[in-house]
């Protein structure tokens, strides 16, 4: 089934909180891989680790102010409203729904998210609700031989070298695109505030002034 409609990407994720890292990703998948847009995705109840300090609702409207200024950005609020667990696969059946059969989707991720993807709820369903993009360091594409074996079969039968066949089938491809090296983590950040350190020039002021205003990762 081919469509006329450019790729709409999903990047999910904690964004505790978000940072320019997050946004240069997003801006390198968007670029790279001709996509209309890019929905982000908060996680409400993240299944993967312990429930963050900083609440679903604030960690939502940081990246609400982060994604501001960018109209190819648009904030997606359905996994922190939801009271479910923030399962990827229950999001893309939603927005499968929503925008109909034939809608490119492309599923943003790292490499280690990609690399850990057969321990996700449904992994398996995802290739037919979205393709999946995965982020690499230049000169540094994915090695399957490192990869679990049955998500080694997936990427080897799935693989497509260039951008093209996500904009013209709704889901179930596998790209490479290379992502900017910048060496900023959430974790850093938060221990730079958690010991009264600036983290400027690491996330946006908008962000900065969100999380001075709200007194938000005091302690580690």
């Amino acid at each position: 089934m081919e469509s006329t409609c450019r790729a709409i990407g999903v990047f999910g994720g904690t964004f505790d909180p978000v940072h320019f890292g997050h946004l240069r990703l997003a801006e390198d998948a968007r670029q790279q891989l001709g996509l209309s847009e890019v929905l982000w995705v908060p996680a409400g109840q993240p299944w993967h680790r312990d429930q963050p300090e900083v609440s679903p609702a604030q960690r939502l409207a940081m990246v609400g102010l982060a994604l501001a200024d960018n109209p190819a950005f648009r904030l997606d609020p359905s996994e922190v409203e939801s009271n479910q667990p923030s399962y990827t696969v229950l999001t893309l059946e939603r927005l499968r729904k929503q925008l109909g059969k034939t809608q490119p989707l492309v599923l943003l991720l790292g490499a280690d998210a990609f690399a850990g993807l057969t321990t996700w709820h449904r992994w398996q369903a995802l290739f037919g609700m979205a393709h999946i993009a995965i982020a690499h360091r230049p000169g540094f594409a994915i090695d399957p031989a490192g990869l679990p074996e049955g998500l080694a079969a997936e990427y080897r039968q799935r693989l497509v070298e260039d951008a093209t066949p996500l904009n013209t089938a709704p889901a179930g491809h596998i790209a490479g695109f290379c992502m900017t090296q910048l060496d900023i983590s959430a974790t850093r950040i938060r221990a730079l505030l958690a010991s009264g350190q600036s983290p400027r020039y690491l996330l946006p002021d908008a962000v900065i002034a969100y999380i001075q205003h709200h007194q938000l990762y005091r302690k580690l």
